[in-house]
């Protein structure tokens, strides 16, 4: 995907998740995400922070976390989360179209971040969201390519992963087979779609297979 495609999925990204955000009772938005420790209404103010994410914001949130940067942005996204929820449906909506990223991140770190959250927010809510396929090619790549925070190619180590509904294929070893969506979410920690999967790879993995989820 080029930059402007990569920022067209984006927007559509942010715009569908806050189409479900909208949906949600107030006990879904104080419902645990995926993410161990994060509500709802924490993911969903993490991801719309984003476009909003400065230098200052950056230096503030690693002096709160202590220089962690995973504490950083837990403690982040725990204060925005603690708006009321009207605000941060609202922040999305003045915010679409923004193709502002935080410090340090390239352009397919805010694809990566809404793909992956909105699943951390549907999925344990019993909602529905298909992750589109070339988006999320686009993401794994990313993620594949990097190694702080998912260490993707020591997690699932010793397997090859192989998309079914798009060409990408990865690794080495027994096979791991399913949606692109569904291996994105195994290279970012995240066990809830391992039903998605196949193949005798599947074996080496599953839950406490690696470490908790990242943001």
């Amino acid at each position: 995907m080029d930059r402007d495609a990569i920022w067209d999925a984006v927007h559509r990204e942010r715009s569908a998740l806050a189409d479900l955000l909208e949906t949600l009772g107030p006990e879904e938005w104080d419902h645990p995400s995926l993410c161990p420790g994060w509500a709802v209404r924490d993911v969903a103010a993490h991801v719309i922070a984003s476009p909003q994410f400065g230098l200052v914001d950056l230096v503030t949130a690693l002096w709160h976390g202590r220089g962690d940067y995973n504490r950083a942005v837990y403690l982040d996204a725990r204060r925005r989360g603690r708006r009321p929820v009207e605000q941060i449906v609202a922040d999305y909506r003045r915010l679409d179209g923004s193709r502002h990223h935080p410090p340090g991140t390239g352009i397919r770190d805010p694809l990566l971040d809404v793909l992956v959250h909105t699943q951390d927010i549907a999925l344990p809510l019993g909602r529905h969201h298909a992750m589109p396929p070339e988006a999320a090619r686009t993401a794994a790549d990313r993620v594949w390519s990097m190694p702080f925070p998912f260490w993707a190619r020591r997690r699932p180590h010793g397997v090859t992963l192989t998309a079914t509904d798009i060409g990408w294929r990865v690794g080495g070893g027994p096979e791991i087979r399913g949606t692109m969506g569904a291996l994105l979410l195994l290279l970012t920690g995240r066990t809830a779609a391992l039903d998605r999967l196949e193949g005798p790879g599947l074996g080496l993995v599953g839950p406490g297979a690696g470490a908790a989820p990242r943001s």
